[in-house]
C-alpha cells in the first residue's frame, strides 16, 4: 500500500532543516521570485537550510516576517505553469498555521514545503503517462492505494468535481492537476474520517441527524 503524506497539528514529522528542491512539472515554486528577492534578506540563522530560507523570503513579498495565503498562492505553480487553486491553498493554510495567526511562519513554512515535497512524489508516482495530471485509472489506482476502495460512480464524482477545468458535455473529464489531487485525497481522507468516527460498530452504515450530516461536510476542506 503507497502511503499518503501525513501531516499534524506539531509538525513533528519535519526532522530539522533540509533541502527540498521543487520538480520541475509538479508544483514547483516561483523561482524568479526567489532569485528577484534574494539579496533583501539576511543570512539564515544557524541550522537553517539555506536555500529554504531563500524560497521563504521570496515569498515573503511584503517582507512582514509572515506568509499571507495569497503571497503563498503566488508562490506555488503547477506544472502547467497555473497558480494552486485557491481553495487548496487555504487548506494548506488552514494544515500548518498551527498558531491560528492568518499566516505561515519560516518554522510552519518548512513543515508545509516537506508536505509539498512528499506530495510530489506520490503524484509523480501515479501520474503513469507523465501528462501532468492525473485521470481516471490513475486516481482509482491512488485512492485504492490509500486504503480508500470507491465505487466508480464516486470515482466519477470526484473526477468532475476536482477537475482542472469545467467539465462540458460528454467525455472524460481533462484530468486532475497537482495542486487539486492534493485537495481531492485530503477531501476523502477527512470525510472518511468523520464517517468512521460516527460508525462505531463498523457495519459501513450510520444514522445522522441533519445537525451531525451537514457538520461533516461542512468540515471537509
Amino acid at each position: 500500500m503507497y502511503a499518503a503524506p501525513n501531516y499534524g497539528q506539531s509538525n513533528n514529522y519535519y526532522n530539522g532543516p533540509q533541502s527540498y528542491t521543487p520538480s520541475q512539472g509538479y508544483g514547483h515554486s516561483n523561482q524568479h521570485n526567489a532569485n528577484k528577492y534574494s539579496h533583501h534578506q539576511s543570512g539564515p540563522p544557524p541550522g537553517v537550510d539555506p536555500q529554504l530560507w531563500q524560497w521563504f523570503h521570496a515569498v515573503d513579498s511584503d517582507r512582514s516576517g509572515a506568509i499571507t495565503v495569497h503571497e503563498l498562492q503566488t508562490a506555488l505553480i503547477n506544472g502547467n505553469w497555473t497558480s494552486f487553486d485557491l481553495d487548496t491553498v487555504k487548506m494548506l493554510m488552514g494544515i500548518f498555521d498551527t498558531d491560528r495567526s492568518g499566516t505561515i511562519s519560516f518554522q510552519e513554512f518548512a513543515g508545509l514545503w516537506k508536505y509539498i515535497s512528499d506530495w510530489q512524489n506520490v503524484f509523480r508516482h501515479f501520474d503513469r503517462d507523465r501528462s501532468g495530471s492525473i485521470e481516471g485509472r490513475e486516481l482509482a489506482e491512488a485512492l485504492r492505494s490509500f486504503g480508500y476502495n470507491l465505487s466508480p460512480p464516486l470515482l466519477t464524482l470526484i473526477e468532475h468535481k476536482y477537475a482542472s477545468e469545467p467539465t462540458i458535455g460528454y467525455g472524460p473529464p481533462p484530468g486532475i492537476t497537482f495542486d487539486r489531487f492534493v485537495r481531492a485525497c485530503v477531501v476523502v481522507k477527512t470525510v472518511t474520517e468523520a464517517f468512521q468516527r460516527a460508525d462505531s460498530d463498523r457495519d459501513g452504515w450510520v444514522q445522522l441527524n441533519y445537525e451531525q450530516f451537514m457538520s461533516i461536510v461542512l468540515s471537509a476542506p
